[in-house]
């Protein structure tokens, strides 16, 4: 559905372009690292999905969650090197931006499977 869509392969594409990006760290102590804001955000808006779409099947849902976690693997895997250090603030932004694509595919999944 989202993770097989050309969408989704061409966000993996843009994703590894920027990995560059994820080659440094911050330097002071903080206690979030890039998996913590990873995580956070793609439960953030799985959460929104659900709540934009209160009517969707539990199947569909459960679908959609499937998806998520395939989406958090894959994110896992491009960032092995980097998930355990502190996030730059470049990084989140860049994070927060890749992640709200990710969002308008789920969105775009769900408004074909509505229709």
């Amino acid at each position: 559905m989202v993770v097989e869509s050309e969408g989704y392969h061409a966000l993996i594409e843009y994703f590894t372009e920027h990995l560059s990006l994820f080659e440094k760290s911050e330097t002071e102590a903080c206690n979030e690292t890039v998996e913590d804001v990873v995580t956070d955000m793609i439960a953030t808006n799985l959460m929104a999905v659900f709540s934009q779409n209160p009517d969707l099947e539990p199947d569909f849902r459960f679908r959609l969650m499937q998806e998520a976690d395939a989406v958090m693997e894959d994110l896992n895997e491009v960032l092995a090197g980097a998930l355990m250090r502190s996030p730059t603030n470049e990084q989140v932004m860049f994070l927060e931006d890749y992640i709200g694509l990710v969002k308008n595919l789920f969105d775009s999944a769900i408004s074909q499977h509505v229709q």
